[in-house]
């Protein structure tokens, strides 16, 4: 008696086969189902009301504020340092190793973390010391020197 020429591993690799043949068939027939061709350009319209919100409805024209272009501010204004406060930036050491002579200082005002190497104290400084420091823009981004410790 002369067996099957199929097994199972080829009837296994024909059943994924085709089941993923229908399933790219039934993800075709929903796209078609779905798809937004047709619409009137009414239905296709976007508005912003006053808070800056996307709706469907038009908005209000009666709403409508007047905006001087003058007082838009693109980007970050820069900071400005009053005469009374102490010369640089405030921060904390949150590590530091002093046989490598690296670590870095966490900003009080902005939470950045800056590099500093030795090279840049000018007295030692350990962990969890609340330090004054200036930043120094490098090749490798900015580090802390002039760093001495307050309190």
């Amino acid at each position: 008696m002369a067996r099957s020429q199929g097994t199972f591993s080829k009837k296994e690799k024909e059943k994924a086969r085709l089941k993923k043949r229908q399933d790219k068939q039934d993800k075709k027939d929903e796209r078609k189902t779905n798809a937004s061709k047709g619409q009137s350009l009414e239905d296709m319209f976007a508005y912003v009301d006053e808070n800056g919100n996307i709706t469907s409805t038009p908005v209000d024209i009666s709403k409508k504020k007047e905006i001087n272009p003058e007082d838009i501010v693109i980007g970050v204004p820069k900071e400005e340092h009053s005469d009374g406060d102490a010369p640089g930036r405030e921060g904390v050491v949150t590590f530091f190793n002093e046989a490598k002579g690296y670590g870095f200082i966490r900003e009080t005002r902005g939470q950045d973390s800056i590099f500093v190497h030795v090279r840049g104290l000018l007295e030692p400084i350990k962990q969890n010391d609340k330090v004054v420091f200036e930043v120094e823009m490098t090749p490798k981004g900015a580090s802390a020197v002039n760093v001495k410790r307050i309190g």
